[in-house]
């Protein structure tokens, strides 16, 4: 038996029959959201066989099944990362799951910094498109023609729209952008960040990317979003430490939840 059926038989006994629509991966200092849930089970990652260990703060590492805006959902509260064992395929087992339990689309969000003036740190930027500069895939060692995704439309237009309608319905200012996966956990270097302004990214951080390749190629349609917690490597003079990205992520976390409800209630 997979481990993907060995945690569908963990799930099925804390939730029978429950068949959520939309999958929720939070980001950095985004746990909070999990407040608005409806609860129907909460499980500790570890209970679900291949599911990572988060070991970043600001991660919890649970999985949420409930409703949000009457909308059956399955969050995962915390990720893992690359480069915390060097796997790009650390979340593999928890968006196949995803997929298998029902989920029809996917939001996933992250904490990224900005390589926009105007996108000041506590905004919020939805992601059009992404460049991987790590050179590698979570997809390596997959067998089939299926793993050849094509990534021409990773984000999908339709769920982008409705993310701007709920933006513009609640008054909130949605940047938009391309974000570039850095592989860490060092931050990205003045001169990496010039190249990658020049490269044409609006936003770099380390994660994302990996789930988005995993999604596309469980045919799950997606959209993402970052909170800007700071302004990159060369931009200001303040040093750039995990806390900051904390203590922003905070800090627009009413935003994140406001847009995302509204996002739901859509769906």
């Amino acid at each position: 038996m997979s481990q993907v059926e060995d945690c569908i038989k963990v799930i099925s006994k804390s939730a029978k029959g429950f068949r959520p629509q939309v999958g929720l991966i939070l980001g950095s200092g985004l746990g909070q959201f999990c407040d608005h849930v409806e609860v129907v089970a909460s499980i500790d990652f570890d209970k679900l066989p291949g599911f990572p260990v988060a070991g970043v703060g600001g991660h919890a590492g649970k999985l949420f099944l409930g409703q949000v805006s009457g909308i059956d959902i399955a969050i995962l509260q915390g990720r893992a990362h690359y480069y915390e064992k060097g796997k790009a395929n650390t979340m593999a087992v928890a968006i196949k799951t995803l997929n298998v339990m029902g989920c029809q689309s996917l939001v996933i969000t992250n904490a990224a910094g900005s390589l926009n003036s105007n996108a000041t740190p506590g905004s919020v930027m939805l992601i059009t498109d992404h460049i991987n500069m790590t050179g590698v895939s979570p997809l390596f060692g997959v067998e089939s023609n299926q793993r050849f995704v094509d990534m021409s439309e990773a984000y999908s237009h339709d769920l982008n729209d409705a993310m701007r309608s709920a933006a513009k319905a609640n008054d909130i200012n949605l940047h938009e952008g391309i974000y570039a996966w850095m592989s860490g956990p060092q931050f990205e270097t003045p001169a990496e960040i010039r190249a990658l302004k020049t490269l044409g990214a609006d936003a770099v951080g380390m994660s994302t990317v990996p789930e988005v390749i995993l999604a596309r190629h469980q045919g799950l349609s997606l959209c993402a979003l970052s909170v800007i917690t700071n302004y990159a490597a060369g931009m200001s003079k303040t040093a750039l430490s995990h806390e900051q990205t904390i203590s922003f992520a905070s800090q627009a976390a009413d935003t994140v939840e406001c847009l995302l409800i509204a996002y739901l209630k859509g769906q």
